[in-house]
C-alpha cells in the first residue's frame, strides 16, 4: 500500500511537471511560432499596425479603443479595455504621455511587452506646459514610429520577422513619396495663421507654417468672449486671413473669428479615427495635401 502511494505522488509529480513544461512550450510558441495577439492604444496606431502586419501568419491584431473615439489625451480604461489587454501578447502605444493611463496598465500586468512607437521621435512641439503628443501628424515622425513597430514586432514575433520588415519598408518607401509631395508646400509657410486645434500643429509645422495655437481641443469649450475680442485683435493686428481646424472641431469660434476678420476657414483631417484600412493615413494626409495646396 505504502509502494502504491509513492508511485501514485510520483505520477503526480510527472503530471505537473509535464504541465509547466507544456504551458511553458505554449507560451513560447505564441511569441514566436504560434498564435500573437497585437492590441493598440487607438486608432493611428492601429492604422501603423495593419501595414506591418499584412500578411503575417497566425498574427490577431485589434484596437482598444473604438476608431471613432478620436484623441485618447484624457481617455479613462473601460473593464473591456482591461480584458482585451489581459489577453494580448504585445500593447503598442503611441507614447510622448498620450496614454496617461499606461501607468494603471503597468500596475495590473507588468509583465505585458509595450511598445512605445514614439520613443525615437526627436521632432517635437512644446507650448509652455508641456509636450504635444500628436506626433503622428509630422510625416517625418510618422515614419519614425512605424520602424519602431517593425522592429520591435520582429524580435517579438520572429516567425513573421521577414514579413514585418518588408512591410515596413514598402510603407516606407509610400510615407517618404508623401513627405516629397508636401515639401512642394514651402511656399506658404510665410503666411501667418490661427489654429484652433493642437493637434494639427505638426501637420502646419510640415510645410512650414508656424501658426497662432488657440487650444480648445481636449477641454471642448467654448471661449469666452474676452478670448474671443484677444484673438480678433490680434488677427486684425497681424493680418491672419488664415484659420485651421479639425474635421471633427466645433465650427462656432472658427467662424465667430472669421465672421469679425474676413479670414478663411480650411478644414484639416488630424487622421485620428476613421475607417480599418491600411490606406487611411496616406488617403488622410493627401487630403490635407489638397487643402494646404489651394492656401
Amino acid at each position: 500500500m505504502k509502494n502504491k502511494s509513492i508511485i501514485i505522488k510520483l505520477i503526480l509529480v510527472v503530471i505537473l511537471i509535464i504541465a509547466i513544461v507544456y504551458a511553458n512550450i505554449n507560451k513560447k510558441q505564441r511569441m514566436g511560432d504560434g498564435e500573437f495577439k497585437i492590441l493598440t492604444t487607438f486608432y493611428p496606431i492601429y492604422v501603423m499596425a495593419l501595414n506591418i502586419t499584412d500578411g503575417a501568419e497566425n498574427v490577431e491584431i485589434s484596437n482598444m479603443t473604438e476608431s471613432s473615439t478620436g484623441c485618447i489625451h484624457d481617455y479613462t480604461l473601460a473593464t473591456g479595455d482591461l480584458k482585451k489587454i489581459e489577453k494580448t501578447d504585445v500593447l503598442i502605444q503611441n507614447g510622448k504621455r498620450l496614454e496617461s493611463f499606461l501607468d494603471k496598465i503597468k500596475d495590473s500586468y507588468p509583465k505585458i511587452n509595450i511598445i512605445e512607437s514614439g520613443r525615437n521621435v526627436k521632432k517635437m512641439i512644446s507650448d509652455e506646459e508641456e509636450e504635444n503628443a500628436h506626433i503622428w501628424l509630422s510625416i517625418e515622425n510618422y515614419i519614425s514610429q512605424v520602424k519602431v513597430i517593425s522592429e520591435e514586432l520582429q524580435r517579438l514575433n520572429k516567425k513573421n520577422k521577414e514579413i514585418y520588415e518588408h512591410n515596413a519598408e514598402l510603407y516606407v518607401k509610400e510615407l517618404t513619396s508623401l513627405k516629397s509631395q508636401y515639401e512642394s508646400l514651402k511656399s506658404i509657410s510665410e503666411k501667418p495663421a490661427i489654429c484652433l486645434n493642437e493637434a494639427i500643429v505638426y501637420l502646419l509645422d510640415e510645410v512650414g507654417i508656424n501658426a497662432t495655437v488657440i487650444e480648445t481641443d481636449h477641454e471642448h469649450k467654448a471661449l469666452s468672449a474676452e478670448e474671443l475680442k484677444e484673438i480678433i485683435e490680434k488677427m486684425k493686428k497681424e493680418n491672419i486671413k488664415t484659420i485651421f481646424i479639425d474635421k471633427e472641431d466645433d465650427k462656432k469660434t472658427a467662424e465667430s473669428l472669421a465672421n469679425e476678420t474676413g479670414a478663411q476657414i480650411y478644414t484639416l483631417d488630424s487622421a485620428m479615427h476613421g475607417e480599418s484600412s491600411k490606406d487611411a493615413y496616406i488617403r488622410a494626409m493627401e487630403f490635407n495635401y489638397r487643402v494646404l495646396e489651394q492656401i
